[in-house]
């Protein structure tokens, strides 16, 4: 196999998941309970054999910081290769302020520099997936590519959220667009890229676009069909989730509750490996009710949850009630609560008989109609939802919001950004 370095870029804001990245990096928001996002990542790399691992950082990385520690869960521990994280920094042309993906690696040509590999492998820190990177590799290597980019098939009807590919007969990449309104092709751009040492330092070099699938793929692909350099597709066939929106993320984590899911966790042949803190198994009481849900370590269930997920130290009293709901770590729902149809935050309170995402006004978010339309309410980081209170549909509560903000009545209608 190819001598590669493997970049995870994880640096960038992430507006369309709402106040779940309001205080943290895409890349560190919790998945399927006890995971990360960006595990899905390193556990690839380190499953495909690649121990030589930087992760690029800019926006609000303090969770992933500590979440990452020094790469031990991923075995990259280690005083030769294992695991960097490459911060921004101040440089004599500018501020050292990333613009993009492009950029980002721009800031750290010296450091590929100093890194005896043949090829660089770039990831994406946002996606959900298990994918063995050695066919990629090889198929580099083979077609003696200057660029090889990993597809995946999607739904026309989703291309507009995508850059798009086009390849000939031969797996040559013909053409890219980024996210077009209609489209001949059905091939998504993964955001894998792997790259030529030394190609991916001169262009980066002798350009300036910010970003790789915005600006700077497009013209090195226009450029390719002149025989200035070889671009190369290949086509990954399993399962692969792009979480970048409020909705496709609570899908990938309901979606693990299929009769069979399209991400198999428990296999032992590909394990996705994690930092987990020390806590004690899961309590579930006398008079609780659990159906076909994921419970973490440390969770204590007295009431009723159904088809939800539960990350580490959730608490779920007598007589509330989860359903169809997303509770990350060490939220509190009280007494005769109940969450319905709703993504609740780290460290949040629910007090007790308060309702959240209640009632039938499905009524769009006034302020991001886009984006929360579906019904799901949000619970921002550390947020204290008042004994009492009723929250509608489509609602976003901010992170650390307190219970003064609900106001005398406790109501927050549907549709509301509180």
């Amino acid at each position: 196999m190819l001598r590669t370095l493997a970049l995870i870029l994880a640096g960038g804001d992430s507006p369309a998941l709402s106040v779940l990245t309001a205080e943290r990096t895409e890349a560190a928001v919790p998945f399927a309970g006890k995971f990360r996002i960006i595990d899905f990542a390193l556990s690839n790399c380190i499953n495909s054999g690649i121990y030589n691992v930087g992760v690029l950082t800019q926006y609000r990385p303090r969770s992933l910081h500590s979440h990452m520690g020094v790469g031990r869960p991923w075995d990259l521990d280690r005083a030769q290769g294992g695991l960097r994280i490459l911060h921004p920094f101040p440089t004599p042309e500018g501020s050292g302020w990333q613009r993009g993906t492009a950029d980002a690696v721009r800031y750290n040509l010296d450091f590929i520099a100093d890194q005896k590999v043949d090829a660089v492998l770039l990831l994406a820190g946002d996606h959900v997936y298990k994918m063995d990177y050695r066919p990629l590799l090889q198929l580099h290597t083979d077609s003696n590519a200057d660029l090889t980019m990993a597809v995946h098939s999607i739904s026309p009807h989703e291309a507009h959220r995508y850059g798009i590919v086009s390849i000939g007969a031969d797996n040559r990449v013909e053409g890219f667009v980024e996210k077009p309104r209609r489209t001949m092709s059905n091939l998504a751009s993964m955001g894998i890229y792997v790259f030529r040492k030394e190609f991916l330092t001169d262009v980066l070099r002798r350009t300036n676009e910010a970003d790789f699938g915005r600006h700077l793929l497009p013209g090195l692909i226009r450029d390719s069909r002149y025989g200035a350099m070889r671009v190369m597709a290949y086509t990954f066939n399993g399962y692969w989730a792009d979480v970048g929106t409020v909705q496709a993320y609570y899908e990938a984590n309901l979606g693990l509750f299929a009769e069979t899911p399209a991400l198999d966790l428990y296999s032992p042949d590909w394990v996705i490996h994690t930092t987990s803190a020390d806590r004690p198994g899961v309590e579930v009481g006398e008079a609780a009710r659990v159906e076909n849900s994921l419970l973490s370590d440390g969770c204590r269930v007295y009431g009723q949850v159904i088809r939800s997920v539960l990350s580490p130290g959730v608490y779920v009293s007598p007589g509330a009630v989860v359903c169809d709901s997303i509770i990350l770590g060490d939220a509190w729902i009280g007494p005769d609560a109940a969450v319905d149809r709703c993504i609740v935050d780290e460290d949040v309170t629910v007090g007790d008989g308060a309702l959240v995402g209640d009632g039938d006004d499905n009524t769009p978010n006034r302020d991001v109609p886009e984006r929360l339309n579906t019904g799901l309410t949000l619970v921002g980081l550390r947020s204290q939802v008042p004994a009492g209170a009723h929250v509608g549909r489509n609602v976003a509560i901010s992170p650390r919001t307190g219970e003064a903000a609900f106001g005398h009545d406790k109501t927050v209608p549907s549709g509301t950004t509180l």
